[in-house]
């Protein structure tokens, strides 16, 4: 499987489950992760971070991510269950 099979180029969002999830999920995820778990990150840029990663994880719980891979920060993991 090829990503253009999930979500051809002329795609920005696929519905799963009654879910929209946009191009670029993933990637977002994990660079709010990189942000929210960087000890040189302020307060402001942590919590922006959380924000943005409880309003991805929806998409990514109905894409089935978390059936697959798991955290290995037990507060994102944590943050994660949170959301499902």
């Amino acid at each position: 499987m090829q990503p253009h099979d999930i979500l051809p180029d002329h795609q920005n969002d696929v519905q799963v489950n009654g879910v929209t999830v946009r191009k670029g999920s993933v990637g977002a995820f994990l660079a709010s992760v990189r942000d929210w778990q960087d000890p040189a990150s302020d307060d402001a840029t942590r919590a922006a971070a959380e924000a943005d990663l409880r309003s991805l994880l929806p998409g990514l719980h109905a894409l089935g991510l978390f059936q697959v891979l798991a955290a290995r920060d037990p507060a994102l993991q944590r943050l994660i269950d949170g959301a499902a």
